[in-house]
């Protein structure tokens, strides 16, 4: 079963396309910052795996981003 094409430019899979959205960088530190916010407690980056592999949604992340301006401005 294939995703939607409405679905396809939505998607980010790999650590490398989803630290060029944040950071607009794929250098490896910035990876290595999104698998720390995957995995962060607190908070943690909204993500899904496509086998070993991390995903996200461009609309989930974006979603993500206003809400942690939301918590930054009520702290």
């Amino acid at each position: 079963m294939t995703a939607p094409a409405s679905l396809a430019p939505d998607m980010l899979v790999g650590a490398a396309e989803i630290a060029r959205f944040i950071f607009n960088s794929d250098e490896f530190r910035f990876q290595r910052r999104v698998y720390y916010l995957v995995t962060s407690t607190k908070r943690p980056l909204p993500h899904f795996r496509i086998g070993a592999r991390i995903a996200a949604r461009r609309s989930t992340l974006m979603d993500w981003i206003a809400m942690q301006e939301g918590f930054a401005s009520a702290e």
